[in-house]
């Protein structure tokens, strides 16, 4: 950085802790918020993801421009989050309902008995934090799970665009209604999964793994199933397979603009993803966290990170759209199958 160039500020990390669909607080608070401090200047990246330990909440992350300008981030992100839970507070207690069982339960799964720490109450279930409430938080990036710092900052860039893309679609779609929400999923889904594994045997590999991944996640539990996926699976192949085949032809032979607005710029920044993602593994700048959590490991070879990258890429942008894991799981699962049965062939023969 020159001396006309300030480095960016640190990371801000908060924590909003609201027991209700966040979709209102994202379109009327976040998202006039990111542009506000992104119009004058303050702002050298942002994202949001949606989480449920202590409770269901929104962790906006902001990086001022600078040292200078961090103040001044704080003091407008207080105000209008403030603002925000004073004149539409969520009304629903997480720890009276149903929801505190099912968040108990990815507590119970999530962390082993000794790492619980200071999440857990006297009772031995997970503290939860007040309801329609902030508070400033760590700001602690997964470098095992991105790659190390440059997989990181990759990620971080990303997330901005993710974030932007999620707000934009929840001020101008009908996502509150189920089958708009899951058909915006699986084509975001298409698309970057399309981008980063245009090989069709190698997609649909990766699409049956990622679902698979979930399946053991939750063992035991009946919460990513199997034999209720298949069921519907019939109805929306044929349709799935179309619209995937369509997707996949345009990523293919560089017609994007045959492609609705709302997915050719993402699958824009998806292939730009990509093209960054296989640099940064060729310069030898990808190291991962083992999944037995071990030792480091380098990646040099694209074809080993991009699958490595791709499964929390996509997570997160369903994450952010509010889609539950379990519907990722079944979106990933019926995606692959529609690749493997040779739906989305005969749909291109078709045409």
């Amino acid at each position: 950085m020159s001396e006309l160039t300030p480095s960016p500020g640190a990371w801000q990390a908060i924590h909003i802790f609201y027991a209700a669909n966040p979709q209102p607080m994202l379109v009327n608070c976040v998202g006039p918020l990111i542009s506000g401090l992104d119009d004058d200047g303050l702002l050298a990246g942002h994202f949001f993801i949606n989480y449920w330990l202590e409770g269901p909440h929104v962790r906006l992350r902001l990086r001022p421009v600078s040292e200078e300008a961090t103040a001044e981030v704080r003091r407008r992100a207080e105000t209008a989050i403030a603002d925000f839970l004073r004149s539409r507070p969520a009304l629903y207690e997480v720890d009276s309902g149903f929801l505190n069982e099912f968040y108990n339960t990815l507590f119970e799964i999530e962390f082993p008995e000794g790492d619980r720490g200071d999440f857990m109450g006297d009772d031995g279930r997970m503290r939860l934090r007040p309801n329609n409430s902030q508070s400033y938080e760590p700001y602690e990036p997964e470098y095992g799970k991105y790659g190390g710092p440059a997989g990181v900052a990759l990620a971080e860039w990303h997330f901005a665009h993710s974030s932007d893309l999620v707000i934009e679609a929840f001020a101008t779609m009908n996502l509150h209604l189920r089958t708009v929400l899951l058909g915006t999923s699986a084509q975001l889904m298409m698309v970057m999964a399309g981008c980063f594994l245009p090989d069709d045997d190698e997609l649909a590999d990766y699409l049956e793994s990622y679902y698979e991944f979930w399946h053991k996640a939750f063992p035991g539990t009946g919460f990513i199933g199997s034999t209720e996926y298949d069921r519907s699976y019939a109805e929306m192949a044929p349709r799935l397979g179309r619209r995937f085949a369509e997707i996949r032809r345009a990523v293919a032979t560089d017609r994007l603009d045959r492609l609705p607005a709302f997915l050719r710029g993402w699958a824009e920044h998806c292939l730009e993803l990509r093209k960054r993602a296989v640099a940064l593994a060729e310069a030898g700048d990808l190291v991962f966290r083992s999944w037995d959590g071990t030792r480091d490991e380098r990646v040099t070879d694209p074809a080993v990170a991009l699958p490595l990258l791709l499964s929390p890429y996509m997570h997160m942008t369903n994450n952010r759209l509010h889609v539950t894991i379990r519907d990722e799981a079944y979106l990933s699962h019926v995606l692959g199958r529609v690749l493997r049965s040779g739906t989305a062939a005969a749909a291109e023969a078709a045409s």
